[in-house]
């Protein structure tokens, strides 16, 4: 047991109490098990490496948690340089999402495929991570980043060394594949 500002760590039940936890929230964010695997065990020996930063103003599971987010954004940040353009495929989308004007096809919307309702649903975050899986991985994390982490622009691109504009077609290509991806899982489920 360790006293930081008249606060108990005690890091020996970390892996115990919040392991798991962890564990999970890295897996949602980072869409493979043994990365996860791999920024939990970071976090652990981070906080370990640091335990005298703890300024005992929140949890210990909320300060292990900070500590996660920025080892899966160093974790991205890494896997970016190292992707290679081929990697980079260009989807074509069906063109039944858009119609000839370029306005989201409302026929699209009423096919069954309804966000609000779905969030409800258990199968949602199932649903997205598999379809996260399936987005090229330069795309995955600047949506992971923007949307799941509310990271800012300014942030985002810093971070991974890409131009606004460039983030913003990652962005649009993600939303796009990923509403195309789940709601063909939904219709797949529901048959």
């Amino acid at each position: 047991m360790i006293e930081v500002d008249n606060k108990k760590l005690e890091p020996a039940s970390w892996v115990e109490e919040h392991g798991d936890f962890l564990y999970r929230y890295a897996v949602s964010r980072m869409r493979n098990s043994e990365s996860s695997e791999e920024v939990v065990q970071e976090t652990f020996v981070a906080a370990l490496k640091h335990i005298e930063q703890y300024q005992a103003k929140g949890t210990e599971r909320a300060w292990l948690l900070g500590i996660l987010k920025r080892k899966i954004i160093d974790f991205i940040r890494e896997r970016t340089r190292t992707v290679s353009l081929s990697e980079e495929k260009i989807i074509d989308l069906p063109d039944t999402l858009f119609d000839q004007s370029g306005n989201w096809n409302k026929d699209i919307q009423s096919a069954g495929y309804t966000p609000l309702c779905s969030l409800e649903r258990k199968d949602f975050w199932r649903i997205l991570g598999g379809c996260l899986k399936k987005l090229p991985s330069r795309q995955a994390d600047v949506f992971v980043l923007r949307e799941m982490e509310d990271q800012g622009t300014a942030t985002i691109c810093s971070e991974l060394e890409i131009s606004a504009s460039n983030l913003w077609v990652l962005l649009h290509r993600a939303r796009l594949q990923l509403s195309n991806c789940m709601k063909m899982s939904w219709k797949l489920d529901s048959e």
